[in-house]
């Protein structure tokens, strides 16, 4: 049991958390230090805070400003995370979020979405929430003798869009796809030990999507009642659910799967409503 245990364990790993300092990205960096990794956050703002709550927990942690959209700021990063660590072992691409001037509603018709809020959405969760950071943290990780694990965050949007949500869902279907063609690529072009996958998250409350499921007297809105009653499970997901999935793929106990969508949903996805 014990050797089986082992395979769990991210001692001596290095680990990245981009969106480190949101709900579920800093719960994932919490998770990643229990587990004996050092961690990196990396977020616009509250980083220093964040990296401080790990430390005081006795995770070895660092907190770095970085825009994700900006390439300069992801590579001064990498170089900073390198000099620290002497390498990255697990790349967490936790940045994204639902935009609301993206969403439908009443007053904004599909028609009338405007391209920015659209452009915003696709930017945040595919650009700067996958595709640049494997760019640049995925070069530095291709040389590891051991591999190393890069995990994206999906949606059940990439199984079954959702209504209103229009540039979300585009957004994270694409994630997915685009984790499923890196796991490929990587293991084929440049190192078969460095795996790709994502985990997609059903439904949790967080800042990004209160709006579409509380009302403002803190009652369940229509839609947060019919996301209830459609998940098996019959509640919301705390940041820990997420802590499992997080930590088999991230750990050598998950070495041969790469190019996976785990869906942490309650039984969204499974139930056809009937």
């Amino acid at each position: 049991m014990e050797d089986v245990l082992k395979k769990f364990s991210l001692a001596g790993k290095s680990a990245l958390v981009t969106g480190g300092t949101g709900v579920l990205g800093s719960r994932m960096a919490e998770a990643l230090g229990l587990a004996g990794a050092r961690v990196a956050v990396a977020a616009l703002d509250g980083y220093e805070e964040t990296a401080a709550k790990l430390a005081g927990q006795g995770i070895k942690a660092l907190g770095f400003r970085m825009d994700a959209m900006v390439r300069a700021d992801i590579e001064a990063v990498r170089e900073r995370i390198l000099k620290e660590f002497g390498g990255l072992d697990i790349l967490v691409n936790a940045a994204g979020g639902n935009i609301k001037e993206a969403t439908t509603s009443p007053e904004t018709p599909f028609f009338d979405l405007p391209l920015g809020a659209l452009e915003k959405a696709v930017g945040l969760n595919l650009f700067a929430g996958a595709i640049l950071p494997s760019q640049v943290f995925g070069r530095a990780m291709a040389g590891n003798t051991a591999g190393g694990s890069i995990i994206n965050i999906t949606s059940m949007n990439a199984f079954r869009p959702l209504t209103r949500i229009a540039g979300y869902s585009a957004a994270k279907a694409a994630v997915s796809n685009f984790t499923q063609w890196l796991a490929v690529h990587l293991a084929q072009e440049y190192n078969k030990k460095l795996r790709v996958n994502a985990i997609a998250p059903g439904f949790f409350s967080t800042k990004q999507n209160k709006f579409l499921l509380w009302t403002e007297k803190g009652e369940l809105t229509a839609r947060g009642q019919s996301i209830i009653s459609h998940t098996p499970l019959g509640r919301f997901g705390e940041p820990s659910d997420l802590d499992g999935a997080l930590l088999w793929l991230a750990s050598d106990a998950s070495a041969f799967v790469t190019g996976s969508i785990i869906p942490v949903d309650g039984g969204f996805n499974a139930f056809s409503g009937v």
